[in-house]
């Protein structure tokens, strides 16, 4: 792994486990034992390091959704990879989520790349909807966004284990939706 991976799954742990603003750089850079310079030339900026880290989760959340849900229901598959990735990366809500709340005031490019995450799920779960139903239903994708965005706050404060209940409710709605158009 290069240095630059190396601060980037530090900053990650580190970031999930204690937060964003409050974390000063050394902090970030001492586990990994490169000096400031070093973390500035390869994010320009602390908060370069933060975007960084959100874009690799990002992209890591969406890969494991990915490779977990190519022969499996399409909407059940969403909450079993939650689960398995609670199991996995701790049940503390959304890092994404929480870099936003952060930064809501500091930084109009987190606040932006956030959004634009957030809109890139709600796409992959609209795609499955429509791959489940055989036509869009943005009603439908939404009600199921909500739900998986709920299971991930609520598995902060309760079991990970709750995202059954909202696998379920998701699949009783598209049984909902079937019905009521089929």
């Amino acid at each position: 792994m290069n240095k630059r991976n190396e601060i980037i799954v530090g900053a990650a742990r580190i970031f999930e486990a204690e937060g964003f603003r409050g974390v000063g750089v050394d902090r970030v850079i001492a586990p990994v034992g490169v000096s400031t310079r070093t973390l500035y030339k390869h994010f320009g900026t602390r908060d370069g390091l933060v975007i960084a880290v959100l874009e690799a989760r990002h992209r890591a959340f969406m890969a494991r959704l990915a490779e977990e849900t190519a022969n499996a229901d399409p909407i059940g598959s969403l909450f079993d990879t939650l689960q398995c990735w609670l199991e996995q990366h701790g049940a503390r809500g959304c890092m994404l989520l929480r870099a936003r709340s952060e930064y809501s005031e500091a930084s109009p490019e987190i606040v932006s790349l956030v959004g634009q995450q957030k809109g890139e799920f709600r796409d992959e779960i609209a795609k499955r909807v429509r791959r489940v139903l055989g036509y869009d239903d943005a009603h439908l994708s939404a009600q199921i966004w909500i739900l998986f965005e709920g299971a991930t706050a609520a598995a902060s404060v309760a079991s990970h284990a709750l995202t059954n209940d909202a696998r379920d409710a998701a699949l009783l709605l598209v049984d909902i939706a079937r019905a009521r158009n089929g």
